[in-house]
Formats: C-alpha cells, sequence, structure tokens
C-alpha cells in the first residue's frame, strides 16, 4: 500500500500520540522510542510487512520482533489499529494487573505479539533464531512448484540492544549463515538512560555490522522516502542479513523532552503532552484519539493483508493436494507431535551389559533416536560436541545456502545459543537444543529464564555437571548451578543417575510442550543403579521414587535422597550403615515433577517421620524445602565451597563423596 508523505505523517502522528497518551495514563512507562520511531514504523507496516491481523498464527506471515521492548506502546499501538484484537480500552490499561498490555511484550499474553522482549538484545537474537526457521523449514517443505514458505523476519532495536553483548554473537551468526530474510531496523536516536550514547557507545555499528556480514544502509528516520528505499534494498537482498540505521529524535516534537533522556523512560507529563499535541495540531481531547482516515487507512491495509493470505491459502491448498505426506509432517511439526512410548524406544539403545558410562554419552545415543522419531528436533552445542557428544550423526550441518541439516554450529557463544534456540521455539514447528558445560549456563540464564517465562519448550542439555569433571578444576566445576536452574518458575530439571533415568527424562522432556527442561548428565562413568525388582519407568517418571530398601520393617527409617551420580553412591553407603536402622535410597532425578505429585504419595515415598540424608555434588541450597525435612531430622550432604584441581577420585575423598566419608556423617549428625 503507497501511501503519500502527508498519509503517513498522519498514521505516525497517530502511533506517537496513542502511545504518550498511554504512558501518561499509566504514570509509567517510555514514551520517547515509540514518538521517535513511528515514522519507520509506518512505512513498515504500510509497505512491507505481510500479515493477517485474524490469524496471528499464520505460518508465512512476516515476524515483526521489537527487541526494544521498552518501547512496548509502539507495537500495541499498531497491533490495535491493526485489527488483531487487541483493542484501545486495552491500550487504556497498560501497565496493569492482568492487562494485555503489560509494561514489555510478553508472548502468549499479545495476540501479534512474537516473543518476549525487554531485556536488551534477546530479541534480535531471537529474530535470528527466527530467521533460520524460516529457512530450514523452506527446505524441508517448499517444493519447485510451490513455495508455501517465504517470509521475513524484521527487527526493530536500540542503541542498547546493540551495546549487548549476545547481539554481537547472534548478528555474527546470522552474517556467517548469510539470513537475506532477516532485516534490522536501528532506531539510532543517540539517546539512553544516562543521556547521550557517546558517553559509552561511540563505535561506527554500521562498520561492526560490514564486518559480520550484512548489508547496511544510514537513513533519516524521520523521512519516508529514505526509508522506503533502504527498506526495498534490504528486500532485495537474499543473501545477507540486512541492517539499516535510522537516525531519529527521541521524544520527537516534545518542545522540552525531545532527544532527552528524561524522555526515555518518564511519562511527558501533562503540560509536555499538551504542548507536544499543539505542535502536532492533534486534538487535546479526546485521549487515545484515533482519526476517522486512519482507520481507513488501517481498514484497506487489512484488505491487502486479507487478498495475500488469500491467495496463500489457495497456494497452500494445492500444495497440499500434491504433497500429502509433506502436509502430515508440516502438521506434525507445528503441533510438536511426539510419539508413544518414546521412553521405551530409548531404553532400546540403553546398554544391558552393567558396564559403566557417562550419562552424556547415553544422552548422546538416545539424542540419535529422537531425531529419527523427530524430525523438527534441531540444535547443537557451543564448540563443545565432542565433550557434549549432542551431534545428531546422520544430518549435516546447517551452513550459508545449506539449510536441509539440523546440526547448528553455534560457536562459543552461549548466551547466543540460548536465545536462537527461543527464537526457533517462537517460530513454531521446532524442538531446539542446546548444549554447553553446565557451568557456562552462567552465560546463557536470561535466556533460559525468558524460555520458561515464556513457556518455550526448548531442551537446554548440561555436561559436566559436578566436581567430579576432574582436573579442569574450580572454573569449570559447577557448584549453585544445578539449584539456581530449580529456582527458575516453570522449569524442568533433569539429573539423571543412569540409563533408566536418562530415557524417561528425555522422554518427559520431550512431552512437556509448555516450557523449558535442562539435561544434567556427567563426564564421568556410572555404574548401572541396581533397583528393587518391581521398579519400572513409570516409578522413574514420578521424578522421585524408592530405588532399593535394606533392613527390617519394624525398625526406625533413615531415607537417603540422592540425584544424578550420587544414587549409586547412597546404594553403597547404606551397606556402611548400623544395621539399627531400616534404610532407603529414593532417587529423585526431577525435583519439579516429584514436588508435583500428590502429597500421599510424597509422604509414602520420603515418610515425614523418617531420618532424611540428600546426597548431591553441589549446593546443599533448598534441598530442606525439597525433601520438608526440618533441620533436626534431616542431613544435607553436598558442597557449599568452590572445587578443586585434581582427579575425580581424589576430589571424591576430599570432599566427603565416598561411602565411607558419608556413612560416618550420616550416623555422627544423624542417627
Amino acid at each position: 500500500m503507497k501511501l503519500s508523505d502527508s498519509e503517513l505523517k498522519l498514521i505516525s502522528d497517530t502511533i506517537a500520540m496513542v502511545s504518550a497518551d498511554g504512558v501518561e495514563k499509566a504514570k509509567s512507562g517510555h514514551p520517547g522510542m515509540p514518538m521517535g520511531a513511528a515514522d519507520v514504523a509506518a512505512v513498515l507496516w504500510f509497505e512491507y510487512l505481510q500479515l493477517n491481523p485474524r490469524d496471528t498464527q499464520w505460518i508465512n506471515r512476516d515476524r515483526f520482533v521489537l527487541s526494544n521492548g521498552h518501547g512496548s506502546m509502539l507495537l500495541y499501538a499498531l497491533l490495535a489499529l491493526s485489527g488483531t484484537g487487541l483493542t484501545l480500552e486495552d491500550l487504556k490499561s497498560f501497565r496493569q494487573l492482568h492487562s494485555k498490555t503489560a509494561g514489555h511484550p510478553e508472548f502468549h499474553l499479545t495476540p501479534g505479539v512474537e516473543a518476549t522482549t525487554g531485556p536488551l538484545g534477546q530479541g534480535i537474537s531471537n529474530a535470528v533464531g527466527m530467521a533460520i526457521g524460516e529457512k530450514l523449514l523452506a527446505a524441508q517443505m517448499n517444493t519447485a512448484s510451490e513455495e508455501i514458505i517465504s517470509h521475513r523476519v524484521f527487527c526493530m532495536v536500540g542503541d542498547g540492544c546493540l551495546m549487548e553483548g549476545i547481539s554481537s554473537e547472534a548478528s555474527s551468526i546470522a552474517g556467517h549463515l548469510g539470513l537475506g530474510n532477516l532485516i534490522v531496523l536501528f532506531d539510532d536516536n543517540h539517546i539512553s538512560i544516562a543521556g547521550d550514547t557517546k558517553l559509552a557507545f561511540t563505535e561506527d555499528v554500521l562498520k561492526r555490522y560490514e564486518a559480520y556480514g550484512w548489508q547496511t544502509a544510514r537513513v533519516d528516520g524521520h523521512n519516508y522516502a529514505e526509508i522506503r528505499q533502504a527498506l526495498a534494498a534490504a528486500v532485495q537482498d537474499q543473501n545477507r542479513p540486512s541492517i539499516i540505521a535510522c537516525r531519529t529524535i527521541i521524544g520527537k516534537d516534545a518542545p522540552h523532552k525531545a532527544n532527552t533522556g528524561e524522555v526515555h523512560g518518564s511519562p511527558l507529563g501533562k503540560d509536555e503532552l499538551e504542548a507536544t499535541k499543539k505542535i502536532k495540531a492533534w486534538p487535546l481531547e479526546p485521549s487515545f484519539y484515533v482519526p476517522d482516515q486512519v482507520k481507513e487507512f488501517f481498514c484497506k491495509r487489512a484488505g491487502e493483508w486479507q487478498e495475500n493470505y488469500d491467495a496463500w491459502q489457495k497456494k497452500f491448498s494445492s500444495w497440499k493436494s500434491q504433497n500429502a505426506e509433506k502436509a502430515e509432517r508440516l502438521t506434525q511439526r507445528l503441533n510438536r507431535t511426539i510419539p508413544k512410548n518414546l521412553d521405551q524406544k530409548f531404553l532400546s539403545v540403553v546398554p544391558s551389559d552393567g558396564k559403566a558410562i557417562s550419562t552424556r554419552k547415553l544422552s548422546s545415543d538416545i539424542l540419535q533416536v529422537a531425531a529419527k522419531e523427530l524430525e523438527f528436533l534441531v540444535g547443537g552445542s557451543a564448540d563443545l560436541e565432542p565433550s557434549c557428544l549432542t551431534l545428531i550423526k546422520d544430518s549435516t550441518d546447517v551452513q550459508s545456502g545449506q539449510f536441509t541439516g539440523r546440526n547448528l554450529r553455534f560457536g562459543v557463544r552461549e548466551h547466543a545459543m540460548g536465545a536462537i534456540g527461543n527464537g526457533l521455539a517462537y517460530y513454531g514447528g521446532f524442538i531446539p537444543y542446546g548444549s554447553t558445560f553446565l557451568c557456562f549456563f552462567d552465560y546463557q540464564k536470561p535466556s533460559v529464564r525468558l524460555a520458561a517465562l515464556s513457556e518455550l519448550q526448548n531442551l537446554f542439555i548440561y555436561t559436566h555437571d559436578s566436581i567430579f569433571l576432574g582436573e579442569d578444576g574450580p572454573t569449570h566445576q559447577p557448584i549453585e548451578h544445578v539449584n539456581a536452574l530449580r529456582m527458575i518458575p516453570n522449569m524442568r530439571v533433569f539429573r539423571p543417575a543412569d540409563g533408566l533415568e536418562v530415557a524417561v527424562a528425555y522422554a518427559q522432556a520431550l512431552e512437556h510442550q509448555n516450557g523449558p527442561a535442562a539435561l544434567i548428565l556427567t563426564r564421568q562413568n556410572l555404574e548401572p543403579i541396581k533397583r528393587s525388582a518391581n521398579v519400572t519407568a513409570q516409578n522413574v517418571r514420578c521424578g522421585g521414587y524408592v530405588v532399593l530398601e535394606a533392613g527390617a520393617a519394624n525398625l526406625p527409617l533413615c531415607v537417603l535422597v540422592a540425584t544424578g551420580s550420587e544414587v549409586s553412591l547412597a546404594c553403597k553407603t547404606v551397606e556402611l550403615l548400623p544395621k539399627t536402622y531400616r534404610y532407603r535410597v529414593v532417587s529423585m532425578p526431577c525435583v519439579e515433577i516429584f514436588k508435583s505429585q500428590d502429597r500421599k504419595y510424597r509422604d509414602e515415598v520420603i515418610p515425614k517421620t523418617a531420618k532424611i540424608a540428600t546426597l548431591e555434588a553441589g549446593s546443599t541450597f533448598g534441598w530442606l524445602q525439597h525433601v520438608e525435612g526440618n533441620s533436626q531430622s534431616t542431613l544435607t550432604v553436598g558442597i557449599d565451597s568452590f572445587g578443586a584441581s585434581a582427579p575425580a577420585e581424589a576430589l571424591a575423598e576430599y570432599f566427603g563423596f565416598t561411602p565411607q566419608k558419608v556413612a560416618e556423617r550420616i550416623e555422627k549428625e544423624l542417627l
């Protein structure tokens, strides 16, 4: 839809003033960015972006990600005016409890929001993941006669997004992969919260992006012709991602606050808002005023979108009739359909010879089965495949111009790996995974948290799970990391003890569609657990279950609760303890699932009357709550200091993780 400059300005002024009104009514928010970026948004929305407001989940829609999510009113105004189901009444409840217009955009909460943004740099990194998703899905589904997947990912960023290191990592990957379907609009207003960006940010951003392999352009962000020309060039370049630096004025037309840090994160105030409206010749009342002509423009644009959507649906119907097998696969991908009895399929590759094997190696073997069962499982590691063992062996690497593979080479970029995985999950039709050493979870914590907040199915596979990785020492030996993961709401954390538990963990992680999962795996070999004869995979699925019992039924009970490599330790420890107690070993591969069981089951597994010892080679934080014990009857055996560089056997002796030393502590401090 081609509009005149005056018509685009009317649309832009509407976006700006509705945004300013929303922030003013809330007495909270960031009016400057929407006011400054409205001209760029108007050109993008009316001349380039393809979507369907009536079907915000249409797979071939263009994605628009607002990485600088503090400017959320810009996006909310556009969505409300476009007819996505968001209303002006929703805008009037901006930043209020239970409204659809949260302070920063939230996926699932608001129709049309493609990603939860706010933590700067995450959105552009998600957009890279979405662009990869489009390339992968197109390679899988398009045919020579019908191109049903062919769209772009547009992303708006601010200077803060480009200062954060995660955006550099993700942008480097985008350049390496030649993602010509990714177009970034840089709201280059030279202002941050502290004031002029020259205080801390004086680099030439476009030269940096040229070095990444991007097409670059610099325009006046209030000149419609320049914006249009730069977008046209970006759309035409199929081999490089593009970034357009749009020089804008933050808080444009606010007479006293424009181009200042003050307008970045505070309402204009009644007097400044009225003065701004007078400069724009805008009605002072009513608030949230939308001219009839602007409503008509958006109505006509919606008609164009509908025509494009209908044409695609016709093409899609033709494609389905000629490609029934692909169509079925696409449906399964979009629904993330999981076969039944996955754990049994995974158990088929678990060795039964009784030999010790690391859970990372078990994970590798099971991952191969999962990849055969689920063609939409894609991922890789942060340059650690030889150690993490997460390569899909019968697939190729994803590289520039080669998107038929499933192995993503992230390089040493844990930050970007997590956010790109989230981008693939936002995109739909994929279950992404990424792997690194557990200690480096620190690098991707923000992405893990956002996956949980946004209810994204993303698998975080962590190996080298404790001090027992050995000689690499305390820089690589996780201590607090497992419990740090457990503290994240809507997170499932699995620390399996052997092949049975690894198989069940993978199955439950893949079945869990409304949140992420972390798989915590060992470097060292572990002996298979000798369980009671009646224990099955169904017991393991409870998150915590009885592995074995020893001693007469009439004796007082002592329960040893352990995870991962310490389950075997607990079994060996029981053999050394005084026979005046009855002992029970409980494996708890997933605390979250165990705590979701009903009270009766939890009390049967860990009776409140029992003495309880917990064993985990890491922080003891939280274990009293996990087992619902008290300090008088519960002993937490763990490590609340940093590790050391030494062979694993020496570390076990030094930190008290041998059967003899654990037994001594239990007998002395608990029994």
